[in-house]
């Protein structure tokens, strides 16, 4: 772990943070037409992971997906331009902000039908096992998705075939508005799920990014050696609104006071400070991070917004096969 790769674990952090923020910014302006799920408050599970990994290797999300694509190399232009709906996107304006895909990149797509990119991911780890490439699929997925079947019945595949597979749980204890006391029974155990197909698991603050990293470099560097996939589980926290720019904190579902004991535990926030404890960063240092990425910002904003619509023509192709 040298003071440049935490530099740039930290930049990354950053850079999705001020994103994400400025898209609530301007999602009144209803110019994005499209559902926004925001990763505010989780951004060090996606790059943590996403650093241990290759151009080559392959990246599936769920519906909220912008700090995966952005941590796998997802060109911010296109996303902007795909979340305005315009033909620049890098779904081509077809998709918006839950479909988002970049296979130049190894982003293979976001799904937002809860459990449904799992057996997707299997499926693609079981095509380059076939090839045999030595690429590796990673599979981020929320805690609500350890409820669908689907879930057991790929862990099992995945198993089986010892498929280089990697389930990147998010645990942000919520389903929308419903936490986990009233979807899963108390005694339920997910690694303990997991490791009862005999695959290999790891749990962690989803928080520390230094953890994130060293654990998920841990799981791929078996994956790499054909040892088979892995299940990693990291507790984390959104901090707006399931759907949407918004605090939600007044209607009921969670507190005030849940919120910002977790919000004192802001991942960027807490490297950022490590960081300066440690003499790597400084506040300059930091002033320019934030300069520069305000400036990319601005302008893929400026791109997004004057990028044209999908044309007519455009409606029909790769509906169907010819």
């Amino acid at each position: 772990m040298t003071p440049t790769l935490k530099k740039t674990l930290y930049y990354d952090m950053l850079r999705i943070r001020m994103i994400e923020e400025a898209i609530a910014g301007r999602y009144h302006e209803q110019e994005m037409r499209c559902p926004v799920h925001l990763c505010i408050g989780q951004e060090a599970i996606a790059v943590g992971v996403c650093a241990n990994l290759l151009k080559e290797d392959y990246v599936l999300s769920t519906h909220r997906s912008h700090g995966h694509y952005l941590a796998k190399g997802g060109d911010l232009k296109a996303m902007l331009a795909e979340i305005y709906g315009k033909g620049t996107g890098c779904s081509m304006g077809r998709g918006g902000s839950m479909h988002l895909v970049d296979l130049d990149v190894g982003f293979l797509g976001a799904i937002p039908i809860v459990g449904s990119i799992i057996p997707i991911a299997v499926g693609t780890a079981f095509g380059t096992s076939m090839k045999g490439e030595s690429r590796i699929s990673v599979v981020f997925i929320g805690d609500a998705a350890m409820e669908e079947g689907v879930f057991s019945e790929s862990l099992n595949f995945a198993s089986l075939k010892k498929l280089p597979a990697i389930f990147v749980c998010e645990n942000n204890f919520f389903s929308v508005y419903s936490p986990l006391s009233v979807r899963q029974p108390a005694e339920r155990d997910n690694i303990a799920i997991a490791k009862a197909y005999g695959i290999y698991t790891d749990k962690g603050d989803g928080n520390d990014v230094i953890e994130i990293y060293e654990k998920s470099a841990k799981a791929i560097d078996n994956l790499r050696q054909g040892l088979g996939p892995a299940y990693i589980e990291f507790d984390t926290y959104r901090w707006r609104e399931h759907c949407g720019p918004n605090f939600d904190n007044d209607i009921g579902y969670r507190t005030e006071a849940e919120y910002l004991a977790w919000r004192k535990r802001c991942p960027v926030e807490h490297f950022e400070r490590l960081l300066k404890d440690e003499g790597i960063l400084s506040d300059t240092e930091v002033g320019e991070m934030e300069k520069r990425i305000a400036a990319e910002i601005e302008e893929a904003f400026h791109f997004a917004q004057s990028s044209p619509f999908p044309s007519k023509e455009e409606l029909y192709p790769h509906l169907y096969a010819d």
